[in-house]
C-alpha cells in the first residue's frame, strides 16, 4: 500500500491522528481509500465524528494491536 493511502497513527494520543487524516485527505481525489491505523481509544470518537461532519464513508475493525479505519473521501 503507497505511503499516500495509509496512516500509522499507532502511539499518537488524541487529536493527532485526526488532523494526519484531514491534513492527507486533502491530498486525495473523491472516491479513493486511506488507511488509519490507530491505538488511542479516542479515536473511535474523533475519526468517525470528522468523517459524518464531511460527508467521508468509514468503516472500522478491531485488530489485535491496533483500531484500522478505512476511509472513502467524498
Amino acid at each position: 500500500m503507497s505511503d499516500l493511502f495509509l496512516i500509522d497513527a499507532r502511539g499518537l494520543k488524541c487529536p493527532l491522528p485526526v488532523l494526519k487524516m484531514e491534513k492527507r485527505l486533502t491530498q486525495l481525489a473523491s472516491g479513493q481509500t486511506l488507511t488509519i491505523l490507530a491505538t488511542d481509544p479516542m479515536a473511535k470518537i474523533d475519526i468517525p465524528l470528522f468523517c459524518r461532519q464531511n460527508g467521508h464513508g468509514l468503516s472500522i475493525e478491531q485488530q489485535p494491536d491496533a483500531m484500522r479505519f478505512v476511509v472513502v473521501k467524498a
